[in-house]
């Protein structure tokens, strides 16, 4: 590949990934929206990140796998407990990085 295909594919790639961040903003910037569009955009992200974190756990290979098996689940629960009482990024994370740790020291 020459040197400008690469330059070319750089520029190119940067673009795709950063004018959809880009426009919406300079776009909208400007604009006052309704508050309930405001509220509904609000549980965008939260709902999002709900359905890649239920993926991850229930379809951790790419098929369905709800089992007593699944160790992703045991992981999950100590993890979303930690998560929902203390509402520490850092403890939620330590949490579930020590249980996974655990289950997958104990499984292999």
């Amino acid at each position: 590949m020459s040197s400008e295909a690469i330059w070319l594919t750089i520029i190119g790639a940067s673009l795709a990934t950063l004018l959809p961040r880009i426009l919406p903003v300079a776009l909208f910037s400007g604009l006052e929206f309704p508050e309930i569009l405001i509220k509904w955009l609000s549980y965008v992200a939260p709902a999002v990140l709900g359905a890649l974190t239920a993926v991850s756990i229930l379809a951790p290979e790419g098929q369905l796998y709800v089992s007593v098996n699944n160790m992703f689940i045991w992981a999950f629960i100590p993890t979303m407990l930690i998560a929902v009482k203390t509402r520490s990024l850092f403890w939620t994370l330590s949490v579930g990085i020590v249980v996974m740790a655990i289950l997958y020291n104990l499984t292999v």
